[in-house]
């Protein structure tokens, strides 16, 4: 960001193959939103590999579709593979950017497709007319079991797996084989216990996603409330410094020089108070790009929720280590910034988009807060405007390390920077 000329460092765009890894991983990538968890990584993972398979599937089965096209209405074959197949393509496609809602709807709908494709072989085949061990559809059940495992919750998708088990085998013995009870039930049971596997496993994976989900946030709630209770006990004894070394200390020399005895007492006592908790208070803690992120957020959240807060993180973000005292500083400044917003950047007529967005490498943290409002003039702000001079920038300079720029023009919104660290980026 830029201020009277000065231009920040530009940020480096990751090469292709980086983020196409860190979206498989599930590391946080350019622009991703902290709200994006691992019950939704693991849903856009497993919309892309049952798509993938459908896609694979479907081009093995070719030569048995067309051959057994030749039994049966010469509109089956590419109907019940385009029901079957068509959408699974698709499927792998918006897995790669769609929201996970969007993604598992989509997957009910190609399970519910499958059944249809089921459905036409009465319509288009006669009773034992196939020349073959089985009919095509019945190998391809359990990619429409997993569509339905990833749509719908487990009893939905275990009551899909029944009809499909029975469905299939009914097909099978229709088109194929002599109808007899028992082989109709193992024929089913077989089917059931294929397609139950693949069902239990992509049920564990969303399972294990939503635990890891449900800790995770705990493990926030808690880090974010140790954080808090941290500042606050280093802001009290910052308090309670700044009482002790400059006014009680000045109110008991003057009482030493002729003033009341009842100050010179008061002062004494209050002067051994203020000691004790200066002594009792913890000295700050580290905190690391995880703790970072949250303590941060925080601080966005408490002034307005509403507020967009995305992580990017690049290469050795892990060593990150920022002492409490210096997140501090940054969150105050990053929330002088919000309240500055919300306070002169109302657009009559329209709402306000307000981001942030937290870029994290090895020992270093950056933060750009933007929104698209009123925006104002930089070079006429006043020297003596707190909000900006002395709440932002001012906490920035004497913050070892920090740095904050400012980017803004009247109907065009403002771009607040703020920097703490070393190199990295």
């Amino acid at each position: 960001m830029t201020t009277a000329g000065a231009v920040a460092a530009p940020i480096p765009r990751p090469r292709l193959g980086h983020r196409i890894g860190a979206w498989w991983r599930g590391r946080a990538g350019t622009g991703s939103d902290t709200a994006i968890v691992a019950f939704d990584r693991i849903v856009r993972r497993l919309g892309l590999s049952v798509g993938l398979a459908g896609v694979i599937m479907g081009l093995v089965e070719v030569p048995e579709i067309a051959s057994q096209n030749r039994s049966a209405a010469i509109w089956w074959g590419p109907t019940a593979a385009a029901l079957a197949f068509g959408l699974l393509p698709v499927l792998a496609l918006i897995s790669l950017g769609a929201s996970p809602r969007t993604i598992r709807t989509f997957a009910g709908v190609a399970a519910l497709s499958f059944l249809l494709a089921l459905a036409t072989m009465p319509f288009a085949l006669h009773a034992h007319a196939l020349d073959a061990s089985v009919v095509w559809l019945y190998r391809m059940s359990p990619l429409g079991v997993l569509a339905a495992g990833l749509a719908w919750r487990l009893s939905v998708s275990t009551a899909y797996l029944v009809i499909v088990s029975v469905a299939v085998a009914l097909a099978g013995y229709y088109t194929v084989d002599p109808f007899t009870v028992a082989e109709v039930t193992t024929t089913v049971l077989r089917a059931f216990g294929l397609s139950a596997l693949f069902l239990w496993a992509i049920t564990a994976a969303l399972g294990a996603a939503a635990r890891v989900d449900r800790e995770s946030a705990l493990a926030g709630r808690r880090a974010a409330g140790a954080a808090a209770a941290a500042a606050r006990d280093h802001e009290h004894a910052r308090f309670a410094a700044l009482i002790h070394d400059a006014v009680l200390s000045t109110l008991l020399d003057a009482s030493r020089d002729g003033e009341p005895s009842v100050l010179r007492r008061q002062a004494e006592h209050t002067l051994t108070q203020l000691d004790e908790i200066r002594v009792d208070v913890r000295e700050p803690d580290v905190l690391d790009a995880r703790d970072a992120v949250i303590f941060l957020r925080s601080a966005v959240q408490e002034v307005n929720p509403g507020v967009r807060f995305a992580t990017r993180t690049w290469p050795g973000f892990d060593d990150l280590r920022m002492p409490l005292h210096a997140a501090a500083t940054v969150a105050a400044a990053l929330g002088e910034a919000v309240r500055n917003s919300l306070r002169h950047a109302a657009v009559p007529g329209r709402a306000v988009h307000r981001t942030v967005t937290c870029t994290i490498s090895a020992g270093s943290i950056r933060l750009v807060f933007a929104d698209d409002g009123a925006g104002f003039d930089v070079a006429r702000i006043p020297v003596d405007r707190l909000g900006i001079s002395v709440s932002i920038f001012g906490r920035m300079r004497q913050l070892p390390g920090g740095a904050g720029f400012v980017e803004s023009q009247p109907g065009e919104g403002t771009t607040v920077t703020l920097v703490w660290g070393g190199g990295g980026f």
